[in-house]
């Protein structure tokens, strides 16, 4: 069990430690959970008035909170102390040494120093895991693919022919980059293009074929990127499909063919991109958003949850609303709709009188 002194808490947090009685720190826990060998986390105003029934003998608080009898360790900001505490006491999941022996390696595969196989794993023709690389179980990564250093798969992972990871990638279970992006075409112009056009759906097309298009291009993904279980990432139709250093994509995102996602991105579950979007840098796309095709988002954007993106913004936008609008302008809307409400209660107030004016103008 790992253990630690408040000292070395405190130098690992950047915190400033008031001790009021020693202890030893066996692991951390909101204070209600808390014991003796328990550093309370009080990150927020109710946390902190837990700690008066808490058991615990240390806590960590924010800059300026000090508590009678209780052993603190004050940080500027708590959440990014909570971070190191929990990469502190945090234990990877485990996997075999070597190749495991269920794994099919392609005898042309190239395996970098130190990489670790799991059971099931299949490795295609001409793939490249580069080195101290794991990957979990019941994983395939397909052929050419190119995967960077100190890379963690978990299980289930799926990586299509030619795609290519940086290093220090984290794939969570169920992850599929590479499959065929959704696109298709018709022999004439079917509906969809008809509507786009004249406004109006016109003809019934009974007879017409949809073709598959398919995916000549592949998926790129940066150093230093995590991407959040069952997300999907299609190959691009003759271009590749990117994804930048540093970005996180959250659990069940959906990334269309030809996307290029910019660095520093923090994309949230069940956010939907539909195909060619261009996303700039720093872009925070909140819960349930979703982007419709052939659109750019600049650099530094929030697009706030649930939003319907139907067209393009300049970087510093805060994007909210279905279908979205600047912010501004969603409160100036929100702001016309009450005054409405307003007016119109004086109007049935009013009606009456009003009635009653024009019966005898009419006389």
């Amino acid at each position: 069990m790992k253990s630690f002194t408040l000292e070395e808490i405190t130098q690992i947090t950047g915190g400033m430690l008031t001790k009021v009685q020693d202890t030893t720190i066996e692991r951390i826990a909101p204070p209600l959970l808390a014991d003796e060998k328990t550093l309370a986390l009080a990150l927020g105003e109710e946390e902190i008035a837990n700690l008066a029934k808490s058991k615990a003998k240390a806590a960590l608080v924010p800059l300026g909170v000090q508590l009678d009898g209780l052993t603190t360790i004050e940080v500027e900001r708590p959440r990014l102390a909570m971070m190191k505490l929990i990469t502190l006491f945090y234990n990877p999941p485990k996997i075999n040494e070597g190749v495991h022996p269920t794994a099919v390696v392609d005898p042309s595969a190239k395996l970098g120093a130190n990489v670790q196989i799991g059971p099931n794993v299949v490795i295609s023709h001409n793939a490249e895991i580069g080195d101290n690389t794991k990957i979990m179980a019941n994983s395939y990564i397909g052929g050419e693919a190119k995967i960077g250093s100190n890379c963690f798969f978990h299980p289930g992972v799926n990586i299509g022919d030619r795609v290519k990871v940086g290093n220090d990638v984290i794939l969570h279970h169920g992850v599929s980059l590479g499959a065929d992006g959704f696109s298709f075409v018709t022999e004439n112009p079917d509906n969809i293009e008809n509507a786009r056009k004249d406004g109006s759906i016109k003809d019934d097309n009974k007879k017409h074929v949809i073709f598959k298009i398919p995916s000549i291009g592949s998926v790129e993904i940066g150093n230093n990127v995590e991407i959040g279980a069952n997300t999907t990432i299609d190959r691009g139709t003759i271009e590749n499909t990117t994804v930048g250093d540093n970005t996180k994509i959250d659990d069940l995102v959906m990334i269309g063919h030809n996307c290029h996602i910019g660095e520093g991105c923090l994309i949230v579950s069940q956010v939907g991109i539909a195909g060619s979007c261009v996303i700039g840098d720093r872009v925070v796309i909140a819960g349930q958003a979703g982007l419709a095709d052939h659109i750019e988002i600049g650099s530094d954007t929030i697009i706030t949850a649930k939003a319907g993106v139907t067209k393009s913004f300049p970087e510093k936008s805060i994007v909210v609303g279905i279908p979205a609008m600047p912010r501004k302008d969603f409160i100036k809307q929100l702001k016309t709709m009450k005054d409405a409400q307003e007016i119109f209660a004086k109007f049935r107030k009013y009606e009456p009188l009003l009635r009653e004016f024009e019966e005898n103008v009419s006389k």
